[in-house]
């Protein structure tokens, strides 16, 4: 059971991570709108396999903060930095404009997913932040083999995500104003919840 807690874990933590309309979601439903369903999926899986590297590469800097005690409560306010700075990013992107439409391109999709993804500078503080925050409440354990699963979990919940892109593009290029602003001052208003419980926990 605790196994597959951590695949659902992960899954969620980046489907609701990256829900919001930005650069890589935005993309696959402008490949799937300009150049078909195959060409779409492509991208996502390329994307995807990025999330599973950054996924990894912040669980290993838990677990090494992890078996370093003396330095968890530093871990914990650098968190609460994160989680603030998220905020910030998310109240930003609700007052920006997308624009979905886009001309028709060729090229390797998958490639340019893999590529896209990885000039993604939030992926890897956004699942340290998270994997610590809930390594703090108990709902994940950063150590083998719980953190391939997580990661494992992060991929395929990134997956999902695109897919929901992909599956619903007419609707959201339609509403994708709305849509952007609502869903991104959620996620600012989430963060700086996150923030503040974890900066109240260390404090008190």
């Amino acid at each position: 059971m605790d196994y597959i807690l951590h695949v659902f874990y992960g899954i969620i933590m980046a489907y609701f991570g990256l829900i919001s309309p930005g650069m890589l979601n935005m993309t696959a439903l402008k490949i799937r709108i300009n150049n078909g369903i195959s060409e779409s999926v492509k991208f996502a899986i390329g994307a995807s396999v990025i999330v599973f590297i950054q996924a990894g590469i912040a669980l290993y800097f838990a677990d090494y903060f992890n078996k370093n005690p003396q330095i968890i409560e530093r871990l914990k306010i650098a968190g609460v930095v994160v989680f603030l700075m998220l905020s910030i990013f998310f109240l930003y992107l609700s007052r920006k404009e997308l624009n979905p439409k886009a001309s028709n391109t060729k090229g390797n999709y998958f490639l340019k997913g893999i590529g896209m993804s990885s000039i993604n500078m939030l992926g890897i503080p956004f699942y340290l932040g998270i994997s610590i925050f809930l390594a703090a409440e108990n709902k994940i354990l950063i150590e083998q083999p719980y953190i391939i699963l997580f990661v494992f979990g992060a991929s395929i919940g990134s997956f999902l995500l695109f897919s929901t892109y992909i599956i619903f593009a007419k609707y959201i290029s339609d509403k994708v104003s709305f849509i952007a602003k609502n869903i991104n001052l959620i996620l600012s208003i989430l963060f700086l919840g996150l923030g503040i419980f974890t900066l109240v926990k260390i404090l008190f």
